[in-house]
């Protein structure tokens, strides 16, 4: 697809994903609940599954870049998007137990983690603004999440190249790049996220007592947040990422 046709196409078309219905979402949606930010319920999710669950504006957003990327013989495949905090609360706690039964101190296994995976309560796919996604119609590998498989000879490499260039155009950010100066979780060339709606989330987040939060909730491992740790996750692992995603 020629980039420059194609901008004037959606524009044409009324579509304007780069400019107005971003910023006029954004204007809109300026406050979010205490439930909405933790991933406790939030009545704009739709999809039924958790490849499918998602922010209705994400939702429609996506569905239009899909089209343009099968158009080029690409298909995208959500393999996650919606993650509540339930679902969240059962991955970090199933690691943690595993990793302390393998000899790992409390604090090691917390760092082992957070190398991938989020505490409960900050992961951002609690906000249906976030989808991991592949190439549906490439080569499947038995594990689908690694770098390697977007990159060179990879099986994905076609539509990480591809979204290189049009992602942006329908509001999608990779989160963590391969930046060498970013800090917090590792690369992850599958995670994109919604802009428009998942910028105001980050800014309404802010604002909560990040340890207070956490603590309330009582998760195996959570006497062991230290001051030091949370303000490092809540720095690195939260607010280290793709500029273009912060405020």
């Amino acid at each position: 697809m020629n980039r420059n046709k194609f901008i004037k196409l959606t524009t044409a078309a009324g579509i304007g994903i780069s400019v107005l219905p971003h910023m006029s979402f954004s204007v809109i949606q300026e406050t979010f609940t205490r439930s909405e930010l933790l991933g406790k319920g939030n009545p704009n999710i739709v999809g039924d599954t958790y490849t499918s669950k998602m922010q209705i504006e994400t939702a429609k957003a996506l569905k239009k870049m899909a089209a343009a990327a099968q158009k080029d013989g690409i298909t995208i495949e959500v393999v996650s998007a919606y993650r509540s905090f339930q679902r969240q609360k059962e991955i970090f706690e199933g690691k943690y137990q595993r990793f302390t039964k393998q000899g790992l101190s409390p604090q090691d296994a917390l760092e082992k983690i957070i190398e991938y995976s989020t505490i409960p309560g900050t992961s951002r796919h609690h906000w249906g603004t976030d989808i991991d996604i592949i190439q549906g119609n490439a080569k499947r590998p038995s594990s689908v999440l690694q770098p390697q498989h977007f990159h060179g000879n990879g099986p994905f490499c076609k539509l990480k190249d591809w979204l290189k260039i049009y992602a942006n155009d329908f509001g999608f950010y990779e989160v963590y790049t391969d930046n060498p100066n970013r800090k917090g979780f590792k690369y992850e060339p599958w995670h994109f996220s919604y802009a428009p709606i998942s910028k105001p989330m980050l800014n309404a987040y802010k604002k909560l007592d990040l340890k207070v939060t956490l603590q309330e909730e009582k998760l195996l491992g959570s006497e062991h947040f230290t001051d030091s740790f949370i303000t490092r996750y809540r720095n690195e692992n939260i607010f280290d990422i793709n500029p273009k995603l912060l405020s």
